[in-house]
C-alpha cells in the first residue's frame, strides 16, 4: 500500500483530537481504519499502536513544559501498565485463527463501549475547578492507581483502545481534585511509554503496516501538537459529547449494527449529550454543566500568571 492522503487526513483530525483531549487515539484511529480503509482488524491495532507512539510524546512534552503533569501518578501507573501492555500482545495473539479478524472487531467494540461508557461518565461527573486550581499537590493513592495501570496496560495491548479514553476517566474517579488540563497532562505523558511498550509489542509480535501508519504520521503530528496547544490554554466542552457519539457508532459497527439504526442512534444520544448542560441548568443540577467555565477562568488564572 503506497501513500494515502486521505489518511493522512483521518490522522490529521484524530491528532487534533488526541491533544484537545487526550482521548480518541486507538478509539477513533483504529475503528476509522477498520471502518473507512478496509484494514485487517489486527493491523489497524498494530499500525495504530505505532502512529500514537509518535503522537502522544508532541501533546506530552508541551503539557510538560507547561507543568500540567502529576509526575508521582504517572511513575505509579506506570509500573504495572508497560508489563501488562505487552501481556496484551500475546493475548491478541492468542485470538489467531481462521476468525482472527471477526474476534479482534468483537473485542475492539466491546473495548469502545467501554470507552464511550466511560466518556458519559467524565461528562456526567466533572466537577468545577476552583481558579488556578490544578490539583498537582492531591497525594497519590497507590493501589487504586496501580489497579488502573495493570487493567488499563492490558486493553490498550490488546486493542490499541484506553490510554486516552478510559483511563483519564478511572484517574477522575480517584483524583477529583485534578483539572482537566491536569488530567490530559497526566494522561499525555503516562501514554507514552505505555504506548511505547504496547507498539513494540506490535513491531515484533504483531501485524504493523508501515505505509499506513506513514500516511497516518503526515496529518497526525501536527494534528496532535495544534491540539496541544490548545488544550493547554483552554478547554473545548462541546468536543467530547460529539466524540462521544463517534466512539458509540464505531462501536456499533464493529458490533455488525445495522448502518441505519446505528446512525439514528448515534445522531441521538450526540444531539442528547449537547443539550445535557441546559438540561441540567434549568434542572438546578451544577455537574458538567458549569464544569466548562470554571475551568475556563482556571485557564485564564493561569495565563496570567505566566
Amino acid at each position: 500500500m503506497s501513500f494515502d492522503y486521505k489518511l493522512s487526513i483521518a490522522g490529521l483530525i484524530v491528532g487534533i483530537v488526541v491533544g484537545l483531549t487526550g482521548m480518541g487515539g486507538g478509539a477513533l484511529m483504529t475503528p476509522i481504519l477498520v471502518i473507512f480503509f478496509n484494514t485487517n482488524p489486527a493491523a489497524a491495532v498494530s499500525s495504530d499502536l505505532v502512529t500514537s507512539l509518535f503522537m502522544k510524546p508532541i501533546g506530552g512534552a508541551i503539557h510538560w513544559r507547561r507543568a500540567t503533569v502529576h509526575r508521582s501518578i504517572v511513575r505509579w501507573l506506570l509500573v504495572p501498565a508497560v508489563p501488562a501492555a505487552f501481556a496484551g500482545v500475546f493475548l491478541l495473539r492468542a485470538l489467531g485463527g481462521a476468525a482472527a479478524a471477526d474476534r479482534i472487531k468483537l473485542v475492539l467494540g466491546i473495548a469502545l463501549v467501554l470507552a464511550f461508557l466511560a466518556m458519559i461518565l467524565r461528562l456526567l461527573l466533572a466537577r468545577p475547578q476552583t481558579p488556578g486550581e490544578d490539583g498537582l499537590d492531591a497525594p497519590v493513592r497507590r493501589l487504586p492507581t496501580v489497579l488502573i495501570g495493570l487493567l488499563g496496560g492490558l486493553v490498550v495491548g490488546m486493542t490499541s483502545v484506553g490510554s486516552g479514553s478510559m483511563i483519564i476517566v478511572a484517574l477522575m474517579f480517584v483524583y477529583p481534585r485534578l483539572s482537566n488540563r491536569a488530567l490530559v497532562g497526566t494522561d499525555l505523558v503516562q501514554a507514552v511509554p505505555l504506548v511505547g511498550a504496547a507498539a513494540l509489542g506490535h513491531v515484533f509480535f504483531g501485524d504493523v503496516q508501515l505505509s499506513i501508519t506513514t500516511s497516518l504520521l503526515v496529518g497526525a503530528l501536527p494534528g496532535v501538537f495544534i491540539g496541544a496547544q490548545i488544550s493547554s490554554r483552554t478547554t473545548a466542552p462541546w468536543l467530547r459529547p460529539v466524540l462521544a457519539a463517534v466512539l458509540l457508532a464505531s462501536a456499533m459497527k464493529l458490533l455488525n449494527v445495522p448502518s441505519v439504526a446505528t446512525g439514528v442512534i448515534a445522531v441521538s444520544v450526540g444531539i442528547v449529550l449537547l443539550l445535557l448542560p441546559q438540561l441540567l441548568r434549568r434542572t438546578g443540577v451544577p455537574r458538567w454543566a458549569r464544569a466548562p467555565q470554571a475551568e475556563e477562568d482556571a485557564s485564564r488564572a493561569h495565563l496570567s500568571e505566566v
